[in-house]
């Protein structure tokens, strides 16, 4: 039996939509296009962590673009290959064992909750991007 994989390189090369315009997520928020433009002028791709499951102890890699398109918020970086976290991240990618993103920020604008529970994030401060098991917006993937 043959597993569909995902082709990673050698060298680690990731990329993917770390997180996806109006759609709501697990928790009821919905990012607006153009709520990073201002952290993107701000903090270089490269100053954006590669983090595995949020923690700030688990650097995985490096991320070396970062660009707000119609879809999304569109990330390439590189998998550190050196670390065995990296190593381990780029199996579980390859197998599609682990295959979400998920961003970390904080709120500078939003809009408050409506009675329905939706929350309009108009301007975040991006901090890191992470590989995760299970991303809050399910659109949010290693493509």
């Amino acid at each position: 039996m043959s597993v569909n994989r995902i082709e990673i390189s050698k060298d680690g090369f990731v990329k993917g939509y770390g997180a996806v315009f109006d759609r709501a997520d697990q928790s009821g928020d919905v990012i607006v296009q153009g709520a990073f433009a201002k952290s993107l002028q701000r903090r270089p791709p490269e100053k954006i962590r590669m983090l595995y499951q949020h923690d700030s102890k688990d650097v995985i890699g490096v991320w070396h673009f970062a660009q707000e398109n119609a879809f999304g918020l569109y990330m390439e970086g590189q998998l550190l290959m050196d670390v065995q976290r990296g190593r381990e991240a780029a199996a579980m990618l390859k197998y599609k064992a682990l295959d979400g993103l998920s961003i970390g920020y904080s709120v500078k604008r939003a809009e408050p909750r409506t009675k329905s529970g939706v929350r309009v994030l108009q301007e975040l401060d991006l901090w890191e991007v992470s590989l995760v098991t299970f991303p809050m917006n399910e659109l949010a993937r290693i493509l």
